[in-house]
């Protein structure tokens, strides 16, 4: 690994994103909306056929998934036969609405980004899918299940594949409802089920409601962008607002506008600081569901945003920043959160977080970082997919239990798990030569880039990060599969387990998810052939007016390395030799803090939920005291003044006469007193 891979620019903006009109696509490439067209009418179907479907339902889940998968290679291949200049390819589908000069049209845009994701999402999903098969067996609802995770594969790839914003959005919406159905799926307890039972599935409902509303908020920040795109350039297709932002059409003032509204979108989405809280209630989803959508996909959209809208960026340097300061915020913040849980899922969830902190950091570090953003992307959607599925394996073996302090000595009993999540354990700690070593540490080199203060920083976060992703990710390997057995025996409420290895179709894919962990990111390192790859999207590196690391490239290789190595001594020394007490124990004030992923939920409801009630009840308030008290009082005013004024009509002749004798009486002292 050069130091003239790592190099860019003295602004970090040594290359310009690549943002050329796309070439009309041909053979397979022309059929890519099948790619969004199978699974979306597989979801269909499922939910409309309903129970007549429960027999075989998952399996057409499965073939559907499949479909998109071998049709997403196919269009892979065609395209990688294509000179770098052309592979970008775009696909027409229709005009949907237009409205004075604005005219939508919806469209697939084929190029290495939608390409790479369109892999990751099909191939990853498909696994999934077979091993959902069998973790979903007994549940009676699983034709259900896989409709969800059809709509959420063609909703996925709808996002991806879009030429413009709005098809973006559309995918985007398509992924949130997906991710609420899911993360809520186990929500319809019988009324007269267990009261845990109960309690269980209104918490997994409440889990679902608060990942829609945190992900609402980003939206908010992606429709203003959106119409700010359309004030200013009058489209919202990539072919339009991405080369009038290069060539400075936009102001700089609007660029960063819309920078920014972007970045809120992609922090709710990916989970990003400080929009993470909702992540790890979503692990009350089928483990599944976190391994597809919470750690694979769906929380790497914000990535793509944020890449797919580098010309933006570019062209705003405090917005690129801002993206790059919340990486490294959230890596840090997830890492530290990560060394402390006890729940194995939101261990991983943690990591999940922090991982794609990396990854934001990376595209805020300018058109190189993009790359490595991606790259570190693609792997991790790997081996953090399989750190799930084996998490279920687990689980499945432990009657769903998750608390890790309940595990231990689970390899003898497990050894195949034990051997597929101890490579993807090595994997996302970095370890040569697996994946994650090939694209995490080019993120931390090329945080060490820049000028003045700012690579000491991001770099040592980047570092740091490093050493307690090995600490708390060795933490969970440790306390699952060595030390003492601590499993839960018929005197615990949790009921006596008997810890077993899983069937085939669970196992399978694990140990094809392992092949990528332990080569891809080595395979994909050759000759830089993913960074190439990428370039008629990120554009080509000028070498000739690089910057340098800070730090010369093998001692921020050696200082990751050694630091990855203490973080698991540190982890073996306290959860494998020290013995680990079955109730969490007390701590000092940071360890208490990460167990309640900071008080990130006390804050939120001190900075907006409660500040917004208080603004509904005195909205409230206001409607019906001053807006309904006013209209209440005019009527009871006029209604009395209606009873006073009845009250002199008597029909009485003298007492008319007296009326009028009293009004010329104040007549005549109204001229008099006039007149003074």
């Amino acid at each position: 690994m050069t130091a003239s891979t790592l190099a860019l620019s003295s602004g970090l903006l040594a290359a310009q994103s690549v943002v050329g009109a796309a070439t009309p696509a041909t053979g397979t490439a022309s059929l890519a909306w099948l790619l969004i067209a199978v699974p979306a009418a597989s979801a269909a179907l499922l939910l409309l056929v309903g129970r007549a479907a429960d027999a075989w339902g998952h399996w057409l889940g499965v073939a559907a998934s499949l479909f998109s998968a071998c049709l997403g290679l196919m269009i892979l291949a065609q395209v990688l036969g294509l000179p770098a200049h052309g592979r970008v390819l775009g696909v027409q589908l229709w005009r949907w609405f237009g409205a004075g000069d604005l005219d939508v049209r919806l469209g697939l845009r084929l190029d290495p980004l939608s390409l790479t994701f369109v892999v990751l999402v099909t191939c990853v999903g498909f696994l999934i899918h077979v091993y959902s098969v069998a973790y979903m067996a007994h549940d009676r609802d699983r034709r259900r299940f896989f409709a969800y995770l059809n709509l959420f594969i063609a909703a996925m790839l709808t996002l991806v594949l879009g030429d413009s914003y709005i098809a973006l959005f559309i995918g985007w919406e398509g992924v949130g409802l997906a991710s609420y159905l899911l993360i809520g799926f186990w929500n319809t307890a019988a009324a007269d089920a267990p009261q845990a039972e109960r309690f269980t599935s209104r918490e997994n409902a409440a889990a679902a409601k608060k990942a829609f509303v945190m992900n609402r908020i980003g939206d908010v920040g992606l429709l203003l962008a959106m119409m700010a795109c359309i004030a200013q350039v009058g489209s919202v297709a990539y072919d339009a607002v991405l080369p009038a932002a290069q060539e400075g059409a936009i102001p700089a003032g609007w660029l960063t506008a819309i920078g920014l509204l972007l970045l809120l979108a992609a922090c709710g989405k990916s989970a990003q600081f400080p929009l993470q809280a909702w992540l790890g209630d979503a692990m009350a989803g089928p483990t599944p569901v976190s391994a597809l959508i919470h750690a694979a996909t769906m929380v790497t959209a914000g990535v793509y945003l944020i890449v797919r809208s580098g010309a933006v960026f570019e062209g705003a340097p405090d917005a690129q920043l801002a993206v790059a300061v919340v990486g490294a915020i959230t890596l840090a913040f997830g890492a530290i959160v990560g060394c402390a849980k006890d729940d194995m899922k939101k261990v991983l969830a943690a990591s999940t977080m922090s991982q794609i902190g990396y990854m934001m950091l990376g595209a805020g570090l300018g058109p190189i970082g993009y790359a490595f953003a991606i790259f570190h992307l693609l792997t991790h959607g790997f081996f953090k997919a399989q750190l799930f599925l084996g998490a279920g394996s687990v689980m499945h073996a432990m009657s769903d239990q998750v608390n890790m302090r309940r595990f231990g000595g689970l390899r003898r009993a497990m050894k195949l798990t034990w051997i597929t999540m101890g490579i993807a354990w090595l994997a996302i700690l970095g370890i040569p030569p697996l994946s994650g070593f090939w694209s995490k540490d080019r993120i931390i080199e090329a945080a060490f880039v820049g000028d003045g203060a700012r690579p000491w920083i991001l770099g040592t976060i980047a570092l740091l990060g490093a050493g307690l992703t090995a600490f708390y990710m060795s933490r969970l390997f440790f306390m699952i599969f060595h030390g003492r057995p601590r499993w839960t025996t018929a005197k615990d409420v949790e009921g006596e387990v008997h810890p077993h290895e899983s069937g085939w179709l669970m196992t399978l894919p694990l140990l094809v998810l392992s092949v990528f962990s332990l080569g891809l990111g080595g395979a994909l390192s050759v000759g830089d052939a993913f960074v190439t790859w990428l370039e008629p999207v990120t554009g080509h590196v000028d070498h000739a007016a690089h910057g340098e690391p800070v730090l010369p490239a093998t001692a921020i290789m050696a200082a990751t390395l050694v630091l990855v190595i203490i973080g698991v001594g540190v982890a073996w020394a306290m959860y494998v030799r020290r013995d680990v007490p079955t109730v969490v124990q007390r701590a000092n004030a940071l360890v208490e803090a990460a167990r309640h992923d900071m008080y990130q939920d006390t804050i939120n409801e001190a900075v907006a939920m409660r500040p917004g009630q208080g603004l509904v009840l005195a909205a409230g308030a206001s409607d019906r005291y001053v807006v309904d008290g006013a209209v209440e009082g005019l009527a009871k005013g006029t209604a009395a003044l209606g009873r006073l004024t009845a009250r002199t009509e008597s029909g009485s002749v003298r007492s008319y006469a007296g009326y009028m004798l009293g009004g010329t009486v104040l007549a005549l002292i109204a001229v008099l007193v006039g007149r003074f």
